[in-house]
C-alpha cells in the first residue's frame, strides 16, 4: 500500500478513488441488514436508499493509503468527502426547504444558521472528518465558482452546509490529507441509483459501537390522506458504546462484546464519536416541519440503544424536494403544504428508515485496520444473526 501513500497529482489521485459505476456495481454486491434476516418495520423503496427521492443524488470521494506507524502528514490516511445533492446539479440554483437539529451539539454542521433563519439549503450537505470541515467548506463555494456559474451580478455569497465525524483513531486526522479536488470529485460524482455503504467517503475511517462504521443509508414509502411519498436517510456512523447497541431490540451489543475497537483505549467505556443523519422526502414540508422532522431522526437512533452521551456530535439535517422555484426572489410564491395532521406517517418513516440505514452501513462496512495498527472489527454477520435467533428476532 505504501506506493498509494502520496498523491501529487490530482488527476493520479482521482483514478484511486471511487467513481460512480464502481460505486453502483459495490451496492449491489456488499450485504445490507435484511439479507441477514435483520427485521425492520415498514416498507423501503425500490433502492431502500435516499436516491428513492427523485432528483437526490450521492457521491463519494474515499481516501486509502499507507499502513503502520503514524507520520502526520504522510498517514495511514483512512478518509474521505461525501456529498449529497438535493436536486443534483440543480441544487445551487434551486434551493430547498430544510430544517436542522442538533440532538447533542458536540460536533458542527457548517451554514446552519442560516438554514435556521432563512428555511432554505443552498447547495449539497457534504460530510467529511473533523478536521478537513474547513477545506472541504471553501472547496463547495470554489466549485461553484468554477461549474455553478455564480450571480454574474457580482452580488453572490455562499454558506455551504458540511458535517463531520472523527476518524481519528484509524486515520492521519492531522495530516489534512482532504483537499479541494477531493470535494470536487464528490460533487461530481454524484449519481442517482444505489449508494455504496461502509467503508466509503466521509465514512471510511468511522466506528460505531465499537465496530467498524461508516455510510449506510434506507428509504420508506409512505402513504398519507393526501398522497404517496418517499423518505430516504443517509448517516455516517462514528457513535455509540458496545454494550448499548441494540439490533431489532436484541442487545447484540453485550452478546458480542469481544474485539471491541476502542477495549485498550481510554474510549472504552465512553459514549462518544458522532452521527451526522442527512433525510430526504418529496412530501411538501415547509422549514419548521422539516426541522420537526429532524428531530424524529433521534428516536431512530434511539432504537439502536444510543443515548447521546456527552461526547457525541449527533446533528442532522432534513430536506424536501417539493416546492420547486420557492426560493425565487420576486413575486408571490404559491406553496404547497402537508397538513401538520397528516405528518405522522413522514415521522414514522424518519424512524425507522434512521434505524434501518446505522445497522445497513454496520453490516456493510469490513474489518479496517489503520494508524499504529488500530483495528476496528467489521460486524461479524454469523454471531448477528446468532443473536437474533437466540432473541427470536431472526427472519427466515
Amino acid at each position: 500500500m505504501d506506493r498509494f501513500s502520496r498523491c501529487l497529482v490530482p488527476m493520479f489521485c482521482l483514478a484511486f478513488l471511487i467513481s460512480p459505476a464502481f460505486a453502483q456495481q459495490e451496492g449491489r454486491t456488499k450485504p445490507r441488514a435484511r439479507d441477514l434476516g435483520v427485521p425492520f418495520d415498514g416498507t423501503p423503496g425500490p433502492l431502500n436508499a435516499i436516491t428513492d427521492v427523485m432528483g437526490v443524488t450521492v457521491g463519494h470521494t474515499t481516501l486509502i493509503s499507507g499502513e503502520g506507524k503514524l507520520q502526520i502528514g504522510r498517514g495511514p490516511v483512512r478518509t474521505g468527502v461525501t456529498a449529497v445533492l438535493p436536486r443534483g446539479k440543480d441544487s445551487m440554483m434551486n434551493p430547498v426547504f430544510a430544517g436542522w437539529w442538533s440532538l447533542n451539539g458536540n460536533g458542527e454542521m457548517t451554514g446552519t444558521t442560516w438554514v435556521e433563519e432563512s428555511g432554505f439549503l443552498e447547495g449539497p450537505v457534504m460530510i467529511t472528518n473533523t478536521h478537513s470541515v474547513g477545506v472541504v467548506r471553501d472547496a463547495v463555494i470554489e466549485w461553484r465558482v468554477q461549474r455553478g456559474q455564480p450571480d454574474p451580478t457580482g452580488y453572490w455569497w455562499s454558506l455551504p452546509v458540511v458535517a463531520e465525524t472523527w476518524d481519528g483513531w484509524l486515520n492521519d486526522i492531522n495530516g489534512f490529507h482532504v483537499k479541494p479536488e477531493h470535494a470536487f470529485h464528490a460533487i461530481d460524482s454524484a449519481h442517482r441509483g444505489p449508494v455504496e455503504e461502509g467503508s466509503v467517503g466521509g465514512g471510511t475511517g468511522m466506528i460505531c459501537n465499537g465496530f467498524k462504521g461508516g455510510i449506510g443509508t434506507s428509504s420508506r414509502k409512505v402513504d398519507t390522506k393526501l398522497g404517496s411519498y418517499a423518505v430516504g436517510v443517509l448517516v455516517q456512523c462514528n457513535y455509540g458504546s458496545r454494550r448499548n447497541l441494540r439490533i431489532a431490540g436484541a442487545p447484540v451489543g453485550r452478546e458480542i462484546p469481544e474485539d471491541d475497537a476502542f477495549a485498550d483505549s481510554a474510549f472504552a467505556e465512553a459514549d462518544h464519536g458522532s452521527i451526522i443523519v442527512v433525510v430526504a422526502t418529496d412530501a411538501p414540508l415547509v422549514a419548521h416541519q422539516l426541522k420537526r422532522l429532524s428531530r424524529r431522526v433521534s428516536l431512530g437512533l434511539g432504537r439502536n440503544g444510543s443515548i447521546s452521551g456527552n461526547g457525541s456530535g449527533d446533528i442532522f439535517i432534513a430536506f424536501s424536494t417539493a416546492n420547486s422555484g420557492a426560493a425565487q426572489p420576486d413575486g408571490l410564491v404559491h406553496l404547497a403544504m402537508l397538513p401538520n395532521d397528516q405528518m405522522n406517517p413522514v415521522f414514522a418513516a424518519t424512524v425507522e428508515a434512521t434505524e434501518e440505514a446505522i445497522i445497513n452501513a454496520m453490516v456493510a462496512a469490513e474489518t479496517m485496520t489503520g494508524i499504529e495498527n488500530h483495528k476496528a472489527i467489521a460486524l461479524p454477520h454469523d454471531k448477528l444473526r446468532a443473536v437474533l435467533r437466540k432473541y427470536n428476532r431472526l427472519v427466515q
